[in-house]
């Protein structure tokens, strides 16, 4: 499975970013997925993830109201999009996949991971 995130950039406090991964291969359609995050100097940290049927999502406390995860089975991509950002939402976001049913924070329990997406917000 490879996955290639984009949409991160630059934008103000309060406002919006849709950030999208483009799964690819063979089995991805089996495969939750999920967002992680990582702000400078912090360990990786569980965002949100997607079953793979699309129909059970899970959120952290922290974006929880304020961000939300779709997916586009069609076109094996996910997305998120987060609304009311604050400049504690500023990390590098990763986009992973797992065979793993339930709610799956924990890093190790993902086996595929894309390149990172940065997002900075300021305030």
């Amino acid at each position: 499975v490879q996955l290639q995130a984009s949409g991160g950039g630059l934008v103000q406090a309060g406002g919006s970013l849709r950030l999208s991964c483009a799964a690819s291969g063979r089995t991805v359609s089996s495969y939750a997925l999920a967002w992680f995050r990582q702000a400078p100097g912090k360990e990786r940290e569980f965002v949100s993830a997607i079953s793979w049927n699309g129909r059970t999502t899970y959120y952290a406390d922290s974006v929880k109201g304020r961000f939300t995860i779709s997916r586009d089975s069609a076109k094996n991509t996910v997305h998120l999009q987060m609304n009311s950002l604050n400049s504690d939402d500023t990390a590098v976001y990763y986009c992973a996949a797992t065979t793993t049913t339930g709610r799956a924070e924990r890093v190790y329990e993902y086996d595929y991971w894309g390149q990172g997406t940065l997002v900075t917000v300021s305030s």
